[in-house]
């Protein structure tokens, strides 16, 4: 069971059963780190910092419950990422995925912006 919000804070929730698979596997591999991470999300979302910030092009948004969300990675290790959807409405984040490793399809092509 999750623990409640902190006062003022957001709710964590999964999108699927994979990203709490992954979820699984990232709190077993690391964490500390993660649980950093999972502090840092329930407090602020859509704070930009060198681990957190959102993501651009065709990954700036995702469809979560038929509602287009903005799309934020955050950098739990050099490797691992969480990548979340923020409903500011519901002040729930949405776990879209999370991994030990980086995951390719949000990799920038060099020599693009």
């Amino acid at each position: 069971m999750a623990p409640p919000p902190p006062r003022d804070g957001w709710t964590l929730r999964f999108a699927g059963t994979s990203p709490a698979e992954g979820w699984e596997q990232l709190v077993s591999q690391v964490p500390g780190p993660a649980r950093t991470a999972f502090e840092q999300l329930e407090r602020d979302p859509a704070n930009r910092s060198e681990r957190q910030h959102r993501l651009r092009g065709t990954e700036a948004s995702t469809l979560v419950g038929g509602r287009t969300l903005e799309q934020w990675q955050y950098e739990v290790t050099g490797g691992a990422r969480i990548l979340y959807a923020i409903d500011p409405v519901s002040r729930t984040v949405w776990i879209i995925e999370a991994s030990p490793g980086h995951p390719k399809h949000t990799e920038r092509v060099r020599g693009t912006r």
